[in-house]
C-alpha cells in the first residue's frame, strides 16, 4: 500500500526525557509506515535550547506562523536543580510560555475518554474542555524581593509623558512584590477563540474569574467577554441553543463538580493551568489529556498536556523496563496531521488521523494498556504492556481495522 503524501511541512518540535523516547517510537511504529512525513524539525531538547541561547524556541514558533500547524513534544522548564544537572548557562524560560506569547493563542485541553475508565466525579458523563488564555498574567510577570522597609508602587508613564502612581504596599520590613499585565488585544483574541471553539464543539461556554476581588484586572476580562458576546456571538449561540455565562471561579468549580460535563470552561492563564490538571486527573490521568494552542489568525500547535515523565526516563537510562502511557502524545500527532489534512485538502491524512485515534482507544477498550491505566480501568481482563509494546498493540489494532 502506498504511503500518504504531505504537500506542506508540519512543524515538528522535539522535546526532553521519556517523551523524547516516546516521540521517536511513535514515529517509527505508527506514522512512518503509513505516511511520507514532511516536517520542518526543531530540537527543543534542553541541551539544544542552551546551546542556541533559546533561539531555537523562537524559531519554532515563527515556523508555526509560517506553515500553520505544529506538533510539540513535552519539554523541561528548568529550575535551579535542572540548571545544575544540565550545566545550563541560565534558567531558561518555559518553551510553552515563549511559543504561546509569540502566537498569542488560546490553549484548549480536553480529556481522552475511555468507556472502561470512569471519571472520579460520578456525575460527569461528557468531556469538559478547558480554554486557557495563553498570554500574560503570572507567566509574563516581573518579581522583586524587597530586602528592607520601603514603599512599593505601580508607575505608569503614558505616551504623552503623563505619570500615574499607585501604592502597592508600605513595607515595614522585607517582602516580595509581583507585577502582572495583560492587554485588551490579547483578551479580545482569547474571547473570540473561546466563542468560536464553543460553536465548533456545539457546547455551552462558561467563563470565570475573580472580579469581586480583582475589580480592575479581572473585571476587564469579564467586560470584554460580555461586549464581544453581545455584539458578535449572541445570535449565533441562540441559533444553536447554546448558553454563554460568566460567574466567579469558586462558583464555577462547585457547578462543574455537580454537572454532567459537556461544556467549554474558559479560564485565565494560571487558572487554566491548574484546572486543566484537575479535570484531567478527575477523568483518569494527565496522560489522557489533549492540548492545542490556537492563535487568533488560525495557527495551531498540538502537544500533550503532561510533562516529560522524568521518573520513567531515569529508569530507561538504567536499562529498566518502563510502561509509559503515550496516548496524549499520539493524539498530539493525530490532531496536527488531521489539521494539516484539513488545511491542505488531503482526505487520506484526515482519515488516517481519525483511524489511529480509534485504534488507540480500541486497544485500551480491549484490555491492553500501560500500567497507569490498569489501575483505573474497569475492563474485565487486563494485559499490562511496556512502553513500546503498547505502541505495537495499537499498530496491530490499526492494521486490523478496515
Amino acid at each position: 500500500m502506498s504511503k500518504i503524501k504531505m504537500r506542506v511541512p508540519l512543524v515538528e518540535i522535539d522535546g526532553d526525557e521519556m517523551t523524547r523516547i516516546l516521540w521517536k517510537m511513535i514515529k517509527e511504529n505508527l506514522l512512518e509506515p503509513y505516511i511520507e512525513l514532511n516536517t520542518e524539525y526543531y530540537d527543543l531538547g534542553l541541551e539544544n535550547r542552551d546551546r542556541t541561547d533559546d533561539q531555537v524556541t523562537i524559531d519554532s514558533a515563527n515556523a508555526i506562523k509560517k506553515y500553520g500547524v505544529g506538533v510539540k513534544c513535552a519539554t523541561i522548564t528548568p529550575n535551579a536543580q535542572r540548571v545544575e544537572e544540565y550545566n545550563l548557562k541560565e534558567m531558561w524560560k518555559s518553551p510553552n510560555g515563549t511559543i504561546r506569547a509569540i502566537l498569542d493563542g488560546t490553549v484548549f485541553r480536553s480529556p481522552i475518554v475511555i468507556n472502561s475508565i470512569k471519571p472520579f466525579v460520578k456525575s460527569w458523563k461528557k468531556p469538559i474542555s478547558i480554554a486557557r488564555h495563553a498570554y500574560g498574567d503570572i507567566y509574563k510577570n516581573v518579581e522583586y524581593y524587597a530586602e528592607t522597609a520601603g514603599k512599593a508602587e505601580i508607575v505608569f508613564t503614558s505616551e504623552s509623558g503623563e505619570v500615574s502612581r499607585k501604592t502597592i504596599h508600605d513595607f515595614d520590613g522585607p517582602g516580595v512584590i509581583m507585577g502582572m499585565h495583560n492587554t485588551d488585544k490579547s483578551i479580545k483574541s482569547f474571547a473570540r477563540a473561546c466563542f468560536n471553539y464553543a460553536l465548533d464543539m456545539n457546547q455551552d461556554l462558561w467563563f470565570s474569574t475573580k472580579d469581586t476581588i480583582s475589580k480592575t484586572y479581572d473585571h476587564r476580562f469579564k467586560d470584554i467577554f460580555q461586549e464581544i458576546y453581545d455584539n458578535e456571538y449572541k445570535e449565533k449561540f441562540e441559533a444553536k441553543n447554546l448558553e454563554y455565562f460568566y460567574t466567579l471561579i469558586d462558583d464555577v468549580v462547585a457547578r462543574i463538580v455537580r454537572s454532567e460535563g459537556g461544556m467549554v470552561w474558559a479560564c485565565k492563564n494560571y487558572d487554566g493551568d491548574v484546572m486543566s490538571d484537575m479535570v484531567a486527573s478527575a477523568f483518569g490521568s494527565l496522560a489522557m489529556m489533549t492540548s492545542v494552542l490556537v492563535s487568533p489568525d488560525g495557527k495551531y500547535e498540538y502537544e500533550a498536556a503532561h510533562g516529560t515523565v522524568t521518573r520513567h526516563y531515569y529508569r530507561h537510562l538504567k536499562g529498566e523496563e518502563t510502561s509509559t502511557n503515550s496516548m496524549a502524545t499520539i493524539f498530539a500527532w493525530t490532531g496536527a496531521l488531521r489539521k494539516r489534512g484539513e488545511l491542505d485538502g488531503i482526505n487520506e491524512l484526515i482519515d488516517f488521523a481519525n483511524k489511529l485515534e480509534k485504534a488507540s482507544i480500541q486497544t485500551i477498550e480491549n484490555g491492553v494498556m500501560t500500567k497507569d491505566l490498569a489501575q483505573l480501568s474497569e475492563a474485565p481482563e487486563k494485559k499490562i504492556v511496556n512502553t513500546e509494546g503498547f505502541l505495537l498493540e495499537i499498530r496491530k489494532t490499526l492494521e486490523s481495522m478496515k
